[in-house]
């Protein structure tokens, strides 16, 4: 019987290996030189003058940023319903409502154009989601939020590295921005995160809320001259710091980053030739000096596709081959579509993309003839 290809799997070497048995042999696991060095050459990477805050997932990044924001009870957050609720749950953390708008067809992205209707004396923040490594129009969306004196804060989960017109994502004039390091992200330590922004006071906060509202981290307190057992809680924070033993992982796999970005690139030129004939609407790809992650490979069924997309999924793992759906959106998720009333009909591209949107296998380790039995199965699949 042929392997199971699944949809996703880290690529790690002996050099994150190496690094993570250096931790452990150091006796320093928890948040320390590693995960200092990690946020350093972070921001090295981007550049522009950003500052780093590591944590432990990108839904504490994103807490951490809307909180440092001010976002607070009876706020508004604006966002889109097609993401995962990570992005919007952390608006309920602070007490405050997300606000859910539909995407463009053609990037799969929120639609700036429907932001500006839904801004109101309570709003607060937008959000936007730059869907499956593709970059938001962020020029717009910072527009719309200078007219109305409202924080962005970017949810790049799915983008690192992507340029928005020749610049990288995270260095845009927004209040901060946040990356994911799960397991199957463009760059992964297991669970992990790193928040960024030029704010002083945004990064201030965030490191402080990122560990009790201490003061101090630990590493700090014990590696300063004073007392390493005095500190002072100075707010009612959270536990969201990034140990050293996945910081060792970031940073090689951080220096790696652009390797990996070429063969993300590459495998999904080689989908772009290989399905160009099959019913299907395959990723948009950005212009003018933006670029793609490709996090995600996500192609739709076209109207004259003979199967629908659930059977189309069932018949590709039927074969052997994992693929998944990016995402059930949110207005069909029951907490949030009960609570805020949400129906389908309002966000008709988002829909539609749920019901005939699907995700191929795209991961640095796939080799070609892995991607070569993707090819020849769904090529089979719709064939038939």
């Amino acid at each position: 019987m042929t392997d199971f290809l699944p949809f996703a799997l880290p690529d790690i070497g002996e050099e994150e290996i190496q690094e993570v048995v250096d931790s452990l042999r150091s006796g320093w696991i928890t948040t320390g030189p590693k995960t200092r060095q990690f946020e350093k050459n972070f921001e090295a990477y981007l550049g522009g003058g950003v500052q780093a805050i590591a944590v432990n997932s990108a839904t504490a990044g994103l807490h951490l940023a809307v909180e440092a924001a001010g976002v607070g009870p009876g706020d508004e957050v604006i966002t889109t319903t097609h993401t995962f609720t990570a992005t919007a749950e952390v608006v309920r953390y602070m007490g405050a409502d997300p606000v859910f708008v539909d995407i463009d067809p053609d990037s799969y992205c929120i639609d700036p154009a429907a932001i500006e209707a839904h801004v109101t004396p309570r709003t607060r923040a937008i959000m936007p989601v730059h869907y499956a490594g593709y970059p938001c129009e962020m020029d717009a969306i910072s527009a719309v939020a200078d007219r109305h004196g409202l924080r962005v804060i970017e949810d790049a989960a799915h983008s690192f590295p992507t340029l928005y017109r020749g610049q990288l994502i995270g260095t845009l004039p927004s209040a901060a921005t946040v990356f994911s390091f799960y397991a199957t992200k463009t760059i992964a330590t297991g669970e992990g995160g790193m928040l960024v922004t030029r704010d002083e006071a945004i990064a201030r906060r965030a490191r402080i809320m990122r560990l009790h509202g201490i003061d101090r981290d630990a590493f700090d307190r014990y590696v300063s001259n004073r007392p390493s057992w005095y500190y002072q809680v100075v707010a009612p924070g959270y536990k969201y710091n990034l140990t050293d033993v996945a910081a060792a992982i970031g940073i090689h796999q951080l220096r790696r980053a652009d390797a990996f970005q070429r063969r993300r690139e590459a495998l999904a030129a080689r989908y772009d030739a290989s399905l160009a004939d099959l019913p299907l609407r395959l990723p948009p790809r950005p212009a003018g000096g933006s670029t793609h992650a490709w996090h995600l490979y996500v192609v739709q069924l076209t109207d004259d596709a003979s199967l629908d997309r659930d059977e189309v999924v069932s018949r590709m793992y039927a074969a052997g081959i994992g693929c998944s759906v990016h995402y059930i959106p949110l207005h069909q998720q029951p907490y949030w579509k009960e609570r805020y009333s949400l129906e389908a009909a309002r966000f008709p591209h988002s829909q539609r993309l749920f019901e005939r949107g699907f995700s191929l296998p795209l991961y640095t380790r796939m080799t070609d003839a892995d991607q070569q039995r993707v090819i020849d199965a769904l090529r089979a699949i719709l064939a038939a």
